[in-house]
């Protein structure tokens, strides 16, 4: 888990990376949920997490990584 973490933590930090990752992340759970002629309720749950972190990493690759504090 921690890997997974580490290997997370270092995609987002490559902008182009991240969008590229996000997209193949995110058309294939969008072609899940709306068009797969399966209807399995597991199917539905992996759709949304890959969705989400998809769009998550689309949206990092987008706007950069957020500080983890702001010094005033």
């Amino acid at each position: 888990m921690r890997r997974t973490r580490g290997l997370l933590l270092r995609l987002t930090r490559r902008r182009g990376l991240a969008i590229i990752v996000g997209l193949a992340l995110a058309v294939p759970a969008a072609w899940l949920e709306f068009a797969a002629p399966y209807d399995a309720w597991w199917i539905a749950g992996v759709s949304l997490v890959l969705g989400a972190t998809g769009v998550a990493l689309v949206w990092t690759g987008i706007t950069g990584p957020s500080p983890d504090w702001v010094d005033d």
